[in-house]
């Protein structure tokens, strides 16, 4: 299994005193004029699915990007497991990774690859003492945890957008993540597949106990798996509540989402 380098200790999840995440006056900027992130201010706490909406190009990628150190963020606090990301090297960034799972919106498989292959690829790439036998009977598990075993010998183009998407999330749980952050995890999918999607994130979150973001769009989607959602709004959190709270709200602008 994957051992910890001596120059990092990670602390374990259930030791962390606080928020799994937390996020404090967090700026990004493109350029000189393109100011996308204006002082964010986030907690995600153990166990709980938070739920980030907003207009398109508010800034929600680029905030969960920040988060994992993908991108540099210009000023703020950012820390995860209890360790302030900004201060990290590759190194140390790549190991908390590993305890990260990411569901991009297009699935992102290796199309040249079976479903097996793909699923494989990143316990070999990262759990290099595990045998043969042990990585068939993982990706058996979560081929059954998302509900498509008899995928397993499928090339990507043979499967259909919802089932990639499942395949797409079998391989984010294939390293057992105490995080996974959701990328519009029910665009282009139908009503009925996008409820299968949003009721799977529930599953998932009750059997392996994770933090998720998840960004979306899709109000049905937000409403099943959201413990509480925020809405961006230029640059900063705007609201924040459960939805049914927010659903409610007087102010015209968050009443928008829901309409």
């Amino acid at each position: 299994m994957i051992q910890e380098e001596p120059h990092i200790k990670q602390p374990v999840a259930d030791e962390i005193s606080g928020p799994v995440i937390k996020v404090k006056g967090l700026f990004k900027s493109f350029g000189k004029h393109n100011e996308v992130l204006k002082g964010v201010d986030l907690t995600v706490n153990k166990g709980e699915n938070l739920v980030m909406i907003g207009k398109s190009g508010s800034g929600k990628s680029i905030t969960i990007k920040c988060v994992v150190g993908l991108i540099a963020a210009d000023k703020g606090e950012i820390k995860v497991f209890g360790t302030d990301i900004p201060t990290l090297d590759s190194n140390q960034l790549n190991e908390i990774r590993l305890r990260i799972g990411f569901l991009f919106q297009n699935s992102a498989l290796y199309d040249s690859m079976t479903v097996r292959q793909n699923l494989g690829f990143p316990l070999r790439r990262h759990s290099k003492r595990m045998s043969s036998n042990e990585v068939e009977d993982m990706i058996i598990e979560v081929l059954e945890s998302v509900g498509l075993k008899e995928a397993i010998d499928k090339m990507p183009s043979e499967l259909s957008g919802g089932m990639r998407k499942r395949i797409g999330l079998a391989r984010t749980l294939i390293l057992k993540p105490e995080i996974i952050l959701y990328d519009e995890p029910t665009t282009g999918l139908d009503t009925i597949t996008s409820r299968e999607i949003s009721e799977l994130i529930m599953a998932i979150q009750k059997k392996n106990k994770t933090t998720s973001i998840i960004i979306t769009h899709d109000m049905a989607c937000a409403k099943v798996t959201g413990d509480r959602l925020v809405i961006l709004r230029d640059g900063v959190i705007g609201a924040e509540g459960s939805y049914n709270e927010l659903e409610k709200s007087e102010d015209e602008w968050v009443r928008s989402f829901f309409i």
